[in-house]
């Protein structure tokens, strides 16, 4: 007979209070990050001595294996790698071919800044890593060294991008925060940049994610004013989402030189087909972005809780869920606490 832990058992779908399946993790392996962008962690802030996670609080790639597999089980399809900076960690590769051997073999993905990448995308690829996100917020080295919070260079992360369409890592997705102001001008020059190279460059309106990065909404350029903005240089055509719970709108260039993505959290809510858990670094699970608080899976991970034990607890939680915070943003902008998007990725 077979058991909860027989990874051939087929489960029942799991829904939350809203019928929307677990089908996306997020994974952060660590809080820290060598950027300071100011939408995430503003330097002020977060300086020399800011105190980060210690590293016995933070989960062992032995922990994340055993916590992802029962998502997986309750159908998690797609595993994204984030942090922080997940390059940061060390030896991040033995946990890509953990991940990777998992019985559900998940899409497995990684989001970065990319200014570590060139160094480690061919091993990453060679342990199982499916795709990479990198985070280009302008191809301006002016904008691009302010927006990074250190003065970086433009060219490291070029070069990481370089490096991750080498190693087959692809779709390439570029990830661009849209500030009013700061990089907007910027936008057409991304997207002629990437036309036809086979990297989708991702534009995001500027969200509220955390209560550290002066959001205002005067600063959101819409989506539809992005697409308005591409499309008056290059004619872009809609294209149907891949599969439910796609973040982004999905556009074509008429000229069939690839395309873009589109995210409106702010103006286009799409928190009813939203399907991602968010797993911290220190094993707290985040049923939203914009959550308050996580619940704790570390403890009784460490105290000994069996897998099947942990995914009935994980799929009780899920089914308890009914977060929807982009839909109810006027309602729940002013509340004092939201984690910040460092502690669990993007």
């Amino acid at each position: 007979m077979a058991t909860l832990s027989d990874p051939a058992l087929a489960l029942p779908l799991v829904v939350d209070r809203l019928a929307r399946p677990l089908s996306d993790l997020r994974i952060s392996v660590t809080d820290r990050c060598n950027f300071r962008c100011p939408y995430c962690m503003p330097a002020e802030i977060y300086g020399e001595r800011y105190q980060f996670l210690p590293k016995r609080e933070i989960l062992s790639f032995e922990e994340i294996a055993l916590l992802a597999r029962v998502f997986t089980r309750l159908g998690a399809r797609k595993l994204r790698i984030t942090g922080g900076e997940p390059l940061l960690r060390s030896d991040l590769p033995r946990l890509v071919e953990s991940l990777a051997r998992l019985p559900s073999r998940p899409d497995l993905a990684l989001t970065t800044n990319g200014y570590l990448l060139a160094d480690q995308a061919k091993e990453l690829a060679l342990a199982g890593l499916s795709r990479v996100t990198v985070s280009l917020d302008s191809l301006d080295p002016e904008v691009f060294a302010r927006m990074n919070g250190k003065g970086f260079p433009l060219s490291r992360v070029l070069e990481g991008i370089e490096a991750a369409q080498r190693a087959g890592l692809s779709p390439l997705k570029l990830n661009c925060v849209v500030q009013r102001g700061m990089n907007d001008h910027t936008l057409i020059e991304l997207a002629a940049h990437f036309r036809g190279s086979g990297a989708i460059v991702r534009f995001i309106e500027f969200m509220d994610v955390g209560t550290l990065n002066d959001w205002n909404r005067s600063d959101v350029v819409s989506a539809r004013e992005i697409r308005d903005r591409i499309h008056a240089v290059f004619p872009l055509e809609p294209v149907a989402a891949s599969y439910r719970g796609e973040v982004a709108q999905r556009f074509r260039y008429a000229d069939g030189r690839g395309e873009i993505g589109i995210i409106g959290s702010v103006t286009q809510p799409f928190c009813g087909d939203c399907t991602r858990a968010r797993l911290s670094a220190d094993g707290h699970l985040f049923s939203c972005l914009f959550a308050t608080r996580g619940a704790d899976l570390k403890t009784p991970l460490r105290s000994g809780l069996g897998e099947d034990a942990l995914l009935r607890r994980v799929a009780e939680l899920w089914r308890a869920r009914g977060d929807r915070y982009s839909e109810q943003r006027a309602e729940q902008a002013a509340r004092a606490e939201k984690i910040e998007m460092f502690r669990i990725g993007g």
